[in-house]
């Protein structure tokens, strides 16, 4: 038999299954996964459940049903002050993952290099890998996850195509702030490069703004922001996404995507729509009861001796176990909290490129994304443990 794809069969088990599997095993509190244990809005729910009687269940647009990028154009101008044409500025995809690949395919061919911010979302290195790219790695610098200006002008070159941007970030819960976002956006503009923006956690911040990097001048038609129903409306498992970018860009995007998947379900799509219809106040709703998860997982971490690190945005919060480890790395203490406290989470060292340097070792990440009574849950086995 010829060798399959030696990439992809070099890929080891994602860290994030082997503690699943690992907290499955031990009855453990998984705080590993990022996605919330509720449900969504039940009006959401049931616009998608009625869309499936009314005999539109065939493939849908290849760019998405025209009343979900409608709804995207509008909250793009509600929330940002972006003028987005629906027909020719939206495409629709099978969730954000699909997105990023599909825009990086969009602009990005082998031999381009490609700047990313560590730590980062697992799946942006095998997809730049796949389409033959090379990743310049930046990273952040805990505690506080700052920015080098001098390290992240240093990543880029003649050879630069594209920066991949998540802000608000997994894993740090990082909001990158408008000093940052000049920075970045002036390294686009002096490369001629583009600049691919995971906005998945836009509506999800605490107490800060987020700003899309397409607002920033010259950015408009250099920026293709993504968007998840499934982060803004806690329905992780409808993967549904969206891409807002100039139309030359979309139309890019569009063949990608026709490549991939080609289209979204369609009572997905509608129920979506309706979504987005809920205006900012259901917004705002979300994030405060998000920050009250947050607090009460950080406070309580606190207590126990885990520092955390700042999070502004997402599902995520990172903790420095050094007052516990005794030695062990992050990967190792994350094995034996699940068989110990029956408490799961992940490594942080997991979010930076295996072949690049040594990764900080005594950070670890909780999803708060969770009912109250479950991280409190969680807490009192880690007190149990720990305290």
């Amino acid at each position: 038999m010829p060798a399959p794809n030696a990439y992809l069969a070099g890929l080891p088990t994602t860290i994030f299954t082997v503690m699943s599997q690992l907290a499955a095993e031990h009855g453990a509190i998984n705080l590993g996964q990022g996605f919330p244990d509720t449900e969504g809005p039940r009006e959401l729910i049931e616009a998608a459940a009625a869309a499936l009687g009314d005999d539109r269940n065939q493939y849908a647009p290849l760019t998405g049903l025209p009343e979900l990028r409608e709804a995207v154009a509008r909250g793009n101008r509600e929330s940002y002050g972006l003028a987005v044409d629906p027909a020719t500025e939206v495409v629709v995809t099978s969730g954000a993952t699909e997105a990023i690949a599909a825009c990086l395919m969009a602009v990005v061919e082998p031999g381009d290099e490609v700047v990313l911010i560590e730590p980062l979302y697992d799946t942006y290195l095998p997809v730049l890998r796949m389409i033959g790219a090379t990743p310049r790695c930046v990273r952040l610098h805990p505690p506080g996850w700052s920015l080098d200006p001098a390290e992240l002008r240093a990543a880029f070159g003649p050879r630069t195509k594209a920066i991949l941007l998540n802000s608000p970030m997994n894993p740090s819960g990082k909001v990158f702030t408008r000093e940052e976002l000049g920075l970045i956006a002036g390294l686009v503009t002096a490369f001629d490069a583009y600049a691919i923006c995971d906005e998945v956690y836009e509506h999800l911040t605490f107490g800060v703004k987020h700003i899309p990097l397409m607002t920033l001048p010259e950015m408009r038609e250099r920026c293709m922001r993504i968007g998840s129903a499934g982060k803004s409306f806690s329905l992780t498992g409808w993967k549904v996404g969206y891409v807002t970018a100039p139309a030359p860009l979309a139309a890019l995007v569009a063949k990608a995507h026709q490549i991939l998947v080609f289209s979204t379900a369609p009572n997905l799509q509608r129920a979506v729509a309706v979504g987005l219809g809920l205006g900012e106040s259901y917004f705002r709703a979300l994030a405060e009861e998000l920050r009250a998860r947050r607090d009460l997982l950080a406070d309580g971490l606190h207590g126990l001796g885990f520092p955390t690190l700042p999070a502004d945005g997402s599902y995520f919060l990172v903790t420095d176990i050094s007052r516990h480890a005794n030695g062990r790395d992050d990967v190792t203490f994350c094995r034996d909290m699940v068989r110990q406290a029956g408490v799961a989470a992940i490594p942080v060292s997991a979010f930076y490129a295996p072949d690049g340097p040594e990764p900080p070792r005594n950070l670890i990440r909780f999803a708060f994304c969770k009912r109250h009574d479950v991280l409190q849950d969680a807490l009192i086995r880690l007190r149990a443990a720990f305290g």
